[in-house]
């Protein structure tokens, strides 16, 4: 049963973000977030953009802000978003996103990597930063995300992510980054399954799962019980055929017990016929869920979809590779923006264009970014 849902405002989710300023309040927290949320909807990526569209637009601003001294500048943006403590605003980001949109059991929950690559500075020797995101597959909404700086931190920030969400019934799939014991146990304690992708650093699970599916695959799985599902897709001259298998059968897998709930082992191979050429690849995956070869394949397709419907639209459609926003922690409460902007975009469903042309279109015309933010 669906449970009731919260008003969907953008003011209602984040009046009660604490306020990093302790003097010169002359512009109310709610207002500069307000803006700041449907600047970037329409297509504003710096503050200068913020500021500019916020003059553009007070009138309208003014029907359901209080504005008691206009439009704040671009620096007071800037210094706002470099203060507001992250983990504040992602909390206040994830009780929005669980109060707008329901997620729903067995479904994949995707979580990933990017970094964002000109948030560096080399001034302060401060490396670009690296977001970890969770996204649903279905919903195509960004659950929630956490920062870290290096890609090797992904293993202790995953969980912290995971303990934010609700994820109870639902499949969660990372790749071989966080494909780690201690995360296992966390996705198993929220109710939910994993599927995770392996690689060298389990290279000796990784190459007993290698052996066994290549064993079986020479003897055509002779006395093997397993699950088998075939796709083919095709366009521009190009044939792509996957082939997925999942054997529940493993006990005799070393190290099986350390991994909490743990049941399938599963083999994905890749063929792809472009030209007069063909490759083939091959990965293996453990998993948490029953032995269902379609189940599998689907939630593995879904995984990398992430990379087209999450990391691309970012890149594409709001630029975030180009962003130079740099000063402390305004690059990864900048990002947090960017998917809120990308969530009620696609929330909204009654214009199908892209979410770029969705952006134009919100600038264009202010009833439609009305739907988008739930005013209309």
């Amino acid at each position: 049963m669906k449970k009731d849902k919260k008003s969907p405002s953008i003011e209602a989710h984040f009046k009660g973000l604490p306020d990093p300023r302790y003097h010169n309040k002359k512009h109310k927290l709610v207002d500069i977030m307000t803006i700041a949320i449907c600047a970037s909807i329409c297509g504003a990526d710096t503050f200068k953009q913020i500021e500019d569209f916020g003059k553009a637009k007070i009138k309208w601003f003014q029907r359901f802000l209080e504005l008691p001294f206009g439009i704040p500048s671009h620096d007071t943006f800037g210094r706002i978003f470099a203060a507001i403590d992250p983990k504040d605003f992602q909390r206040s980001f994830i009780d929005w996103v669980q109060a707008v949109q329901d997620v729903l059991s067995g479904q994949t929950i995707a979580v990933d990597g990017k970094t964002l690559r000109r948030s560096f500075d080399t001034s302060s020797d401060k490396k670009a930063i690296h977001m970890v995101s969770a996204w649903a597959s279905e919903n195509g909404f960004v659950l929630g995300q956490i920062k870290t700086e290096e890609k090797s931190n992904e293993i202790t920030a995953i969980p912290q992510l995971l303990k934010m969400l609700e994820l109870s019934g639902c499949i969660v799939t990372i790749d071989a980054m966080g494909c780690q014991k201690k995360i296992a146990k966390t996705i198993i304690k929220k109710g939910a399954d994993y599927l995770f992708s392996l690689k060298g650093n389990h290279s000796e699970l990784h190459d007993d799962v290698k052996v066994f599916f290549e064993g079986c695959l020479k003897d055509k799985f002779k006395d093997v019980p397993y699950d088998f599902h075939e796709t083919v897709d095709g366009n521009h001259g190009r044939i792509e055929t996957r082939k997925f298998w999942t054997v529940s059968d493993i006990n005799w897998l070393y190290g099986k017990r350390l991994w909490d709930g743990l049941k399938t082992i599963g083999m994905v191979e890749s063929e792809r016929q472009t030209g007069g050429e063909t490759s083939k690849e091959r990965r293996f995956f453990i998993s948490s869920l029953d032995s269902d070869a379609k189940a599998f394949g689907k939630a593995v397709r879904n995984h990398w979809g992430i990379e087209n419907s999450l990391h691309w639209t970012l890149d594409i459609a709001f630029r975030e590779d180009e962003s130079r926003i740099r000063k402390d922690n305004a690059p990864e409460n900048f990002a947090v923006l960017r998917h809120i902007a990308l969530n009620l975009l696609k929330a909204e469903k009654s214009f199908k264009g892209s979410i770029k042309t969705k952006r134009l279109m919100a600038g264009w015309e202010t009833s439609y970014l009305e739907k988008v933010i739930g005013k209309k």
